[in-house]
């Protein structure tokens, strides 16, 4: 198997991962702030993380002491995604920023060129394309009214600066990795997001009752923190050194149809029949990429 087609495997991968802690998350919810949530989440990640790196064998030192100003770089992008995207959910709904979100594989094919002079051919823009298109039937539903009624907001605007540090965040990975171990990197990464995100959530944390919180908010804890934190962060870095960064970041077109199958999985009934053209688009879109 090529690196790229591992690249591809590890980016699918991630989009399946990632999708379930939109429907877990939506379970819990009512129970716990996203500040607390997102902390929390994220030290058990740091932990779960530093285990693999270390009993792995590819934990040293001087992976952290060599210039660790990279680590703070690329944790405050994703810093700056989370606490962007939540606050902007106070102000707006998951459907407008996930509208927004779409932009962000555009966005990391143009970070990629200004950092790394990656190239993205008329194919792979056309077939980037079509996955977006996909993703934006199955966030709006199929619903056309809805989406020719888009208004850009404020929490619209808010959550673009988000969206651009996603983006920002795969051709970034390539530019500053020296060397080190996909583990030992996704460490250092996911520590300096936690000290950002616990800065932020730090008054959230003290006024939780954690103690009263039921199973569910466990669960989502536990799930989001390893499947949806650790092991993303593993397959988006594993990725990034085998693909191009606009391809990396397609594959979040592939997160509204993958929560369609966790929502029915979870027992919360199937999407609508015309839904499933925006899934087989984006699909589509994706398998062209690899294809290629």
């Amino acid at each position: 198997m090529t690196e790229p087609a591992k690249g591809h495997i590890a980016m699918f991968l991630f989009a399946a991962l990632v999708s379930g802690s939109f429907s877990l998350g939506g379970m819990a919810a009512p129970y716990l702030d996203p500040g607390a949530f997102n902390a929390v989440r994220f030290v058990i990640a740091a932990i779960a993380m530093g285990m693999v790196a270390y009993f792995s064998g590819g934990m040293e030192t001087r992976h952290f002491t060599t210039a660790p100003w990279r680590y703070v770089l690329l944790g405050s992008t994703m810093a700056l995604y989370f606490v962007t995207m939540f606050e902007a959910l106070q102000i707006t709904d998951p459907v407008s920023t996930g509208a927004v979100f779409t932009l962000t594989p555009v966005m990391s094919a143009i970070f990629g060129y200004l950092l790394l002079r990656q190239v993205t051919t008329p194919f792979n823009a056309l077939a980037i394309a079509i996955g977006g298109a996909g993703a934006v039937w199955v966030i709006f539903r199929g619903d056309v009214e809805a989406i020719l009624g888009f208004e850009v907001g404020p929490g619209e605007k808010l959550f673009f600066f988000g969206a651009a540090a996603h983006a920002f965040y795969a051709p970034l990975v390539r530019k500053l990795n020296r060397g080190e171990p996909v583990a030992a990197f996704a460490f250092g990464t996911i520590v300096a997001a936690m000290i950002l995100i616990a800065i932020w959530a730090g008054k959230d944390l003290v006024r939780t009752d954690w103690a009263a919180m039921p199973a569910i908010v466990w669960i989502t804890i536990l799930y989001t923190a390893i499947g949806a934190t650790m092991m993303s962060f593993l397959c988006i870095q594993f990725a990034t050194l085998r693909l191009p960064s606009g391809k990396v970041m397609a594959y979040t077109y592939l997160t509204p149809s993958f929560v369609i199958l966790w929502e029915a999985a979870l027992g919360h009934g199937w999407a609508a029949g015309t839904v499933w053209l925006g899934a087989a688009a984006s699909v589509l879109g994706l398998a062209l990429l690899a294809w290629r």
